[in-house]
This record gives structure tokens, C-alpha cells and sequence, in this order.
């Protein structure tokens, strides 16, 4: 549904996003995480026309952005980094107004807008005006008018940002609903997004792509993947020590942040949990609590980002 090609913007000398690929399917959310600066944003405004690339190419839904510019954006939800609205306009009337501009007329007009409130779940701030509304309402009411065309595409730009932690649970499961029918491409620079939403992750870095996978398959990169986490029952001697860097498979035994925990890093491909717990408690070490931890997206993304572009 969404296809980018070697997709390049320069501004003078500086590649803001420099020879770009990567496609996203129907039922599927691509993140697209890179620190600010990194060139998500540019890449965003390419794929809904909003800019044109230098060089390079981008496809909505089969059609051309550059030959067939009306037909890709008529596929096309988009919800840009802080939304502009008409904040005396009632979320109603916006959502008909926005309606209007893409062409929509009545009867479907009102079928429209009331099918992308009920998406959304704004029929209880129908009647109020844009202004008064929280910011987690104000987003709910950016995605609707994303959604009352009933796009197959959905083009997301930092969706949660500036959102307390309620809700961004809210639009996490809403962006989640949506995903059941549609193609999602969204922006983000916050790791546990990637984690929690998303089922694939491009990770940009200086207008580039530097890693591609599941979050799960790049949580594979952290040190700390298939990690164990331990806290025994009192402070380990040298001796205790010894024995637990001596276990097979065993790379490096280390002092978590935490008070009193204590880290065995794996080598590849070695799982030491049972190891571990039993050893320990053939030394009278308990323990008290064990884990096994599944790595850390912040170390993964600080490793790639921190690399020099490829």
C-alpha cells in the first residue's frame, strides 16, 4: 500500500533523506523511529505529496505521487506533528467541513462523519468547540479527520507526542483498531511506541535506514537479550563469583542499577536461566528474585544512532 523508492531530499549540500526503500502492507504498522532531525518527518511530507523528493519514488496504493498526485492522496489519512485545527469550529463541524474538502457530499456526507466519531470515540464532545477540548481530545479529533474519507493509508507523525500516559495508552489502542484494515505508517521517537504499537520498525539515522525488523528481532541486539537478572539472598563472594562467570555460555557477570541485582550476560544464542537458578541454589543463594530480561530497545536504538550513517 505504501512504497517508497530511493526516495532522496536534499536542501543545498545537506541529504535530509538520502536514498530511502522500504514498503508497508495492508493490516500492518511500520514504525519509522530515528532521533529528531533524522529525517521521518521530511520522509512523511514526500509520501503525501506535501513535498516533492529530489530524486526517487513514491507509491500510495499503486498510484504515483508524482504522475498521479490526486488519485495517491485520495488514499491517503494524515495526521501531521501538531495538527492545525479551527479551534472555535465544534469538533462536528470541522469533521463536516473537513468532510466537504475531500469531496464528500450528503447523505454520505453525515454517514461519514459519524462513522469516523465512533472510530474515534468523540460523539460525547460532539458539540464542543475545538478550543475547549483536552489534548488527548484535540488528537482524537486530528485522527478523524485522518479517517473520514475511510483512507486505506494512514500516515501518522509523532502521533502521541506531548500526551500524559493515559492517553497515549488511548491512541496506541485506537492506532491498533485501525491497523485491523489499513496500511500505517507512523513516525515516532519514543522506543516504547515502537514496542507497544508497531509490528515492524525502520530505525533512521542522519537520512538513511540502519536497521529493519520486528521489535522483537532488534531487541536481539542489546547486551542485555537473554540477560539474567538475579538478586541472591546475600552479597556474593569472590568464590560465587567465579562459579556463576564459569557456567557455559556465560559472557560477563555485572552490578545492575539496581541495588543488590546482579546481571549474567549471555553469549550468543546461550540461555543460562536454568543454569543460574540452579546454581544458586546449590550455593545457598536463593535467590530472591530472577528474571530473564528480553533486552532494551534504548540501548539498541543509542548503538545504531550513534553510528556514523552506512
Amino acid at each position: 500500500m505504501i512504497r517508497a523508492i530511493e526516495l532522496r531530499k536534499s536542501y543545498g549540500n545537506l541529504a535530509a533523506v538520502d536514498g530511502i526503500s522500504f514498503e508497508v502492507q495492508r493490516g500492518e504498522i511500520l514504525g519509522f523511529l530515528g532521533p529528531n532531525g533524522a529525517g521521518k518527518s521530511t520522509t512523511m511530507r514526500m509520501l503525501t505529496g506535501y513535498i516533492e523528493p529530489s530524486s526517487g519514488q513514491a507509491m500510495v496504493a499503486g498510484f504515483d505521487l508524482a504522475t498521479e498526485p490526486k488519485a495517491a492522496k485520495r488514499k491517503i489519512g494524515y495526521l501531521p506533528e501538531s495538527a492545525a485545527s479551527y479551534p472555535a469550529m465544534t469538533v462536528l463541524e470541522y469533521l463536516h467541513f473537513c468532510a466537504e474538502l475531500r469531496g464528500i457530499v450528503e447523505p454520505a456526507r453525515q454517514a461519514a462523519v459519524q462513522a469516523a466519531m465512533e472510530k474515534t470515540q468523540l460523539f460525547s464532545a460532539a458539540n464542543k468547540t475545538i478550543a475547549t477540548l483536552s489534548k488527548g481530545y484535540r488528537q482524537r479529533v486530528g485522527f478523524a479527520q485522518a479517517l473520514v474519507h475511510d483512507p486505506p493509508v494512514l500516515i501518522l507523525d509523532e502521533p502521541t507526542d506531548g500526551l500524559d500516559p493515559n492517553q497515549k495508552h488511548e491512541v496506541r489502542q485506537l492506532i491498533r483498531q485501525m491497523a485491523q484494515d489499513k496500511a500505517i505508517l507512523l513516525s515516532t521517537h519514543i522506543l516504547e511506541e515502537a514496542e507497544a504499537v508497531c509490528d515492524r520498525v525502520l530505525v533512521i539515522h542522519r537520512g538513511r535506514i540502519c536497521a529493519s525488523g520486528t521489535p522483537a528481532e532488534l531487541l536481539t541486539r542489546s547486551s542485555l537479550y537473554q540477560a539474567v537478572e538475579f538478586r541472591p539472598l546475600r552479597p556474593l563472594s569472590e568464590a560465587e563469583q567465579a562459579q556463576l562467570k564459569g557456567l557455559e555460555g556465560a559472557k560477563e557477570l555485572v552490578i545492575s542499577e539496581q541495588p543488590g541485582l546482579w546481571r549474567l550476560l549471555p553469549q550468543p544464542g546461550a540461555n543460562l536461566l536454568s543454569a543460574v537458578t540452579r546454581l544458586l541454589s546449590e550455593l545457598g543463594q536463593g535467590p530472591e528474585e530472577i528474571y530473564l530480561l528480553k533486552g532494551r530497545m534504548d540501548e539498541v536504538f543509542r548503538n545504531l544512532t550513534a553510528q556514523e550513517a552506512p
